[in-house]
């Protein structure tokens, strides 16, 4: 490649124009529910963010691990009004679609050999488990689990109530 040709490395939040043209027709269009009543009249109150942008901050989110909450507010903005349309996303099903384009696409360019792949997962505890493992370590040291003392009695005071009345 020449110097002058050679693509600008992207951080990797940042969405490529080129994916976001497969993304974009994905995004529902927003609309106002005709059964919710709205304290406001249409078209009031702040605009709603670029679904790019909002699209940028949930990739930031998956690609630092950092909590909603955490995302750079002088570059997206609200936290709360970003989780909030990735819960509408969410519902109307567009990461799914997003996922099973990036199969389809992968399938076309790579081919996945669907005869060899499979499932493995138990969602129950090992039968035999506590048997090959012994106690948990945490728990040593509970009253439950102490052994008796050596005079074969448990511990008692030798006696029962001390009298505090006034001393004579």
């Amino acid at each position: 490649m020449a110097k002058g040709t050679a693509k600008k490395r992207l951080p990797a939040w940042k969405v490529s124009d080129d994916f976001w043209q497969r993304v974009e027709p994905l995004i529902p269009e927003r609309r106002r529910e005709p059964s919710k009543k709205y304290v406001r009249a249409a078209g009031g109150g702040r605009k709603p963010k670029e679904a790019r942008l909002v699209f940028e901050a949930i990739v930031y989110v998956l690609r630092t691990g950092c909590q909603w909450k955490a995302l750079p507010a002088e570059r997206f903005g609200s936290a709360s009004a970003i989780h909030k349309r990735f819960l509408e996303w969410q519902k109307s099903g567009v990461f799914e679609a997003l996922w099973k384009a990036g199969l389809a696409e992968y399938d076309d360019f790579e081919g996945i050999a669907w005869r060899w792949q499979s499932i493995d997962g138990a969602m129950m505890k090992a039968p035999l488990a506590q048997e090959s493992v012994g106690p948990n370590p945490t728990d040593r040291g509970k009253k439950w689990e102490q052994a008796p003392p050596a005079g074969g009695r448990s511990w008692r005071p030798a006696v029962d109530h001390r009298d505090r009345g006034p001393s004579t």
